[in-house]
């Protein structure tokens, strides 16, 4: 029996699989196929750290450390759904959530030895298990051409768009960084040492293996928030909206520091007058202005109304910040975790370079990006908007990825090995000989990070990108600047690697992001195709970037790891908007979460199979699912996003009927078809009753028992509303 894992994850991809997973397990029970769930959700993990804390019934198995090890067997498959990475607040939520819930799990804070088990479960704890291989993302033929027949809306560009991209000049990560290639296996310290000379250790120890990049660098805390001011002040003299972009969730130690200053560097006036009493009520602007406000209910009703008062008036005084969402009055500076660069920043640049204010209307925004390493990407493709107007979806090529990210490659800012200097000193990183490696000057607040390449997956994301280029005969960038410090390590490593490849007839080039992001987009405006070859940072904003230029979402991908070890990661496509999903379905019975992603990961992850396993069955489901696939974007049946529509519940039913209807006209396993036939028969028969019992229930509130952990049998029969549809696959 082959064994397909199937993962359970959070929000709207978690809902659509109480629809979806009983569909894919009545298709392939007699393929010799098992679907085997196993729980990476906010919610499993949480509880899988506390064992000791719950009674036999609640416990659960460590999933996300079982998928680890399964990682390095070359007979996995696991089909991933985008999960959580959590922030400090949505972790907090989770918490409270299965607390009320009768789990005692401990408060987030409770101690430093509970906020350490906890700060495993933050940010992007998931994929640096899970992906021991690199990353191959596309857009698939049918989806390319389904969106350039159906193209989405884009805003409309103006050349005297306001918005641009302003980002730090000296002192950021960019400029401080330092790298070394070591050449023979070594271990390092990470140390503090104060101005008396006194020594913290920070980190014991960092084994590097040989052929192993690290850098390491220290932003300036006092540049910074000089920088933000600046910012601060171009927005108001240009009337635009502010807003931030960072990643605060997978880059969980660095990015909601940096987020911190800048909501202290706006509301400074604020906290000036109000400091004493914040710091009383553990107020932490690392957690957003909502931090504030989640704890004001600890003064009286006077001091309460003063200091909303006086934030209200902060807000009439300073630029107009972008809205996350205009009707509750939640700004782009509330929680850290609500405005994520690689959804936010190309969601702006499809929407015409606009934000949203506070009266819910679009506006021009300065778009606040510190570090300069991917900044100016952007802002190149503001440069190219401004000149060149809106891209054409019916015309534009396609930018598919080759993304570094196995055995934790380039994890900057999310791990043991970023700090927050307390004080002036200097952070040391020596060798086990005693030897300086790298040092850095620092004054209290200053932000420093250190990072590892191994030299294994650099090999393999070469080959990778070859192997890309050569298969869909498509020019290659390696998107590296020369003049970054660990840029220009990658360069040696790119170019010792190529020629043990074929590369002959190929055209695989080396450029800087900002000059790589130009050559891309005028290749796609002709309609030429260009592979962004990329460090793990770049993968994620490229990922969602141009699929959401050329889509209209980054969920729509078909994104492969083939794990160095030989076994298959099948990833679904992102899931930023995935919150908003689960709200509209729980107040109006309506998701508009698009699962192709999960259905050409599937098709993938039943093509592994068969080559790697024999599995000739497995091999007639992932054509006759891709055929499928084709027929269900032919046919619209894609959910929309208002009521009225197919929803997320009723594109399964027409997938599964598509799909039985190919399985019912192949020809390779007369014993498959003849199965399927009567299937694909029933479910056209039924079509209209199916669909009459699937939007019967919209526009109606329904309970599912929570958010970060749903009641089963309450999510089940919310999403399995058709009973015909039910007995149907249920038979199967």
């Amino acid at each position: 029996m082959s064994k397909i894992i199937y993962t359970k994850v959070d929000e709207a991809p978690a809902l659509a699989t109480y629809s979806f997973l009983p569909i894919i397990k009545a298709f392939t029970k007699s393929s010799g196929i098992e679907m085997v769930t196993k729980d990476i959700s906010l919610a499993g993990r949480i509880l899988s750290t506390f064992p000791e804390n719950l009674t036999e019934d609640q416990k659960i198995v460590d999933a996300l450390a079982q998928l680890g090890e399964l990682t390095q067997d070359s007979d996995a498959n696991i089909v991933k759904l985008p999960n959580v990475s959590a922030s400090i607040p949505q972790l907090k939520t989770a918490i409270a959530e299965l607390q009320s819930k009768g789990y005692k799990v401990p408060n987030y804070d409770e101690s430093e030895e509970i906020t350490a088990r906890y700060s495993k479960i933050l940010g992007s704890a998931v994929n640096p298990v899970l992906r021991e291989g690199n990353s191959d993302r596309r857009a698939p033929s049918a989806v390319k051409n389904y969106a350039k027949n159906n193209p989405h809306r884009m805003g409309k560009w103006a050349a005297d768009s306001k918005t641009e991209v302003m980002h730090m000049n000296e002192n950021d990560f960019y400029g401080a960084e330092l790298s070394t290639t070591f050449e023979k296996a070594d271990d390092l310290k990470i140390s503090f040492i104060s101005k008396d000379g006194k020594e913290k250790v920070l980190k014991a120890s960092t084994p590097v293996l040989a052929g192993e990049i690290i850098d390491a660098t220290c932003m300036s805390a006092k540049s910074l928030q000089e920088f933000y001011q600046t910012a601060i002040n171009r927005a108001k003299e240009q009337d635009v909206l502010l807003s931030l972009h960072l990643k605060a969730t997978m880059m969980k130690v660095s990015d909601p520091i940096m987020f911190g200053f800048a909501v202290k560097v706006f509301f400074k006036d604020l906290i000036a007058k109000h400091g004493e009493l914040f710091d009383s009520l553990g107020v932490n602007f690392n957690n957003g202005l909502g931090d504030l406000y989640s704890k004001l209910d600890q003064v009286d009703a006077d001091k309460r109304a003063e200091i909303e008062a006086d934030i209200a008036a902060i807000y009439v005084e300073q630029p107009r910040l972008a809205m996350v969402n205009s009707a509750k009055g939640i700004t782009n500076l509330h929680v850290p975790s609500d405005v994520i660069i690689d959804a936010s920043m190309p969601a702006m640049l499809k929407g015409g370079g606009k934000m949203w204010n506070a009266q819910d209307e679009e506006e021009d925004t300065i778009a606040v990006i510190p570090d300069r390493c991917y900044a100016q990407s952007f802002q190149a493709v503001i440069e190219d908007c401004k000149a060149n107007g809106t891209l054409d979806v019916t015309t534009i090529g396609t930018v598919p990825n080759v993304g570094l990210m196995a055995q934790k490659a380039e994890e900057y800012g999310s791990h043991d090995k970023t700090f927050q200097a307390q004080e002036e000193g200097k952070i040391l990183v020596t060798n086990k000989a005693g030897e300086t490696v790298f040092s850095f000057d620092t004054e209290a607040g200053d932000i420093f990070r250190m990072c590892q390449a191994k030299d294994a997956p650099i090999q393999d994301w070469v080959k990778l990108a070859v192997s890309r280029a050569r298969l869909s005969n498509t020019p290659a960038i390696f998107w590296l600047d020369e003049n970054r410090a660990h840029d220009a390590q990658m360069i040696k490593k790119v170019n010792k690697y190529l020629p043990e490849h074929d590369t002959s007839g190929l055209d695989i080039t080396i450029a800087a992001p900002i000059d790589a992001t130009k050559t891309s987009l005028e290749r796609m405006r002709k309609g030429l195709d260009t592979i962004s070859v990329t460090g793990n940072v770049l993968r994620d904003y490229n990922t969602d970037l141009f699929p959401i230029l050329e889509l209209g979402t980054s969920a729509k991908m078909l994104s492969i790891v083939p794990l160095m070890k030989g076994g298959g990661l099948f990833e679904t496509g992102a899931g930023g908007s995935a919150p908003k999903h689960v709200q509209q379905f729980t107040q109006e019975q309506y998701l508009r979460w698009d699962s192709l992603g999960e259905f050409m990961a599937l098709a993938a992850s039943f093509e592994h199979l068969g080559n790697t396993q024999g599995n000739a069955r497995a091999k007639i489901l992932a054509d006759t699912l891709d055929k499928a696939t084709g027929t269900f974007l032919l046919e619209d049946k894609s959910p929309s996003r208002k009521l009225g529509n197919v929803d997320n519940r009723g594109s399964h039913f027409y997938l599964a009927m598509y799909w039985a209807q190919e399985l019912a006209k192949q020809t390779e396993d007369a014993e498959l078809a003849a199965e399927f036939a009567p299937i694909a028969e029933a479910m056209a028969l039924n079509e209209d009753k199916i669909n009459a019992e699937l939007v019967a229930n919209h526009g109606i509130a329904v309970d599912i028992g929570g958010y970060y952990l749903p009641d089963d049998e309450l999510a089940e029969k919310a999403m399995r509303p058709s009973q015909t549809l039910n007995s149907i696959i249920d038979k199967a």
